[in-house]
């Protein structure tokens, strides 16, 4: 989307990129929300609705030309879809032994990266025609995931609160920090994950000698290895019986990358600027 926005209305990178993370903030601003509603009515129907209203969303920001009015839609799309991070991480929770639960949400968390693979190559060639016409291809994702919710996903068994022993009905964020550094880690390592994701396209599409096509492949490629490594990671963490470990083992490699990456970036777009003038 970004590469074909700059091509087709001249839109600045920046621009481009605070339009694509429009679905992001709209996540954040709904994720504890549909994690109340699941919690009430259950999975299933967060599920089939999030993704039905996701795919409402998507339809309706490709028939719009206002990038203003499509970045309100994309936000929309982004509250609805956050309806799948907490009902999923229910199911699995549910459905799933603790000794099998790394895999599982191994298994799960790939959707991500697939998703994206999977736009990386369709998008582009839609978009060539007409910038909006590339959220048809999500939008029409989300359109058959949410038949598939309704008729396929079963709720997680739950015993009533009635039998619920005191423990497991403590707030569990109360008396203990653990869950807010979780979270804040979390927060600090999926931020340079999103932003590579989101703009690594349109910074890829600006060097020489690189088409929209060969940038989609590429991020389809990082995208697949990328999804290799979150089964590993869930696998890992079964293996030695703790969530916080790989996390903790991942970190520094992570950091070091970014810290590098920072610098390298620089440097290429130097030579890219270098290489225009020359023009």
């Amino acid at each position: 989307m970004i590469p074909a926005l700059e091509a087709a209305r001249g839109t600045a990178l920046a621009e481009a990129g605070l339009l694509s993370a429009m679905p992001s903030l709209g996540m954040v601003v709904a994720l504890i929300a549909w994690g109340y509603v699941a919690d009430r009515i259950g999975e299933r129907r967060v599920l089939a609705t999030g993704s039905a209203l996701t795919a409402v969303s998507a339809f309706a920001a490709a028939s719009v030309n206002s990038l203003v009015a499509m970045g309100a839609l994309l936000f929309l799309g982004g509250m609805a879809a956050a309806s799948c991070n907490p009902a999923c991480g229910r199911v699995v929770a549910g459905w799933f032994p603790a000794h099998q639960r790394g895999l599982a949400m191994g298994v799960r968390q790939t959707a991500q990266p697939l998703g994206i693979a999977m736009g990386a190559l369709v998008i582009p060639q839609l978009a060539e025609h007409r910038p909006s016409l590339g959220l048809l291809f999500p939008a029409s994702a989300c359109a058959v995931s949410a038949v598939v919710d309704a008729l396929i996903a079963h709720d997680p068994p739950r015993k009533p609160r009635t039998a619920a022993a005191d423990a497991e009905l403590v707030n569990p964020y109360r008396g203990s920090a653990v869950l807010w550094r979780i979270h804040a880690i979390s927060a600090l390592m999926v931020m340079p994950a999103v932003d590579d994701g989101d703009l690594h396209a349109g910074l890829v599409d600006r060097q020489p000698r690189w088409s929209v096509r060969a940038a989609g492949a590429l991020v389809t490629i990082t995208q697949l290895l990328g999804a290799l490594t979150r089964i590993a990671a869930g696998s890992w963490s079964d293996c030695v019986g703790s969530r916080m470990r790989p996390a903790s083992s991942r970190s520094p490699p992570a950091s070091r990358y970014s810290c590098c990456l920072w610098p390298i970036s620089s440097i290429r777009r130097l030579r890219w600027r270098s290489w225009s003038w020359s023009r």
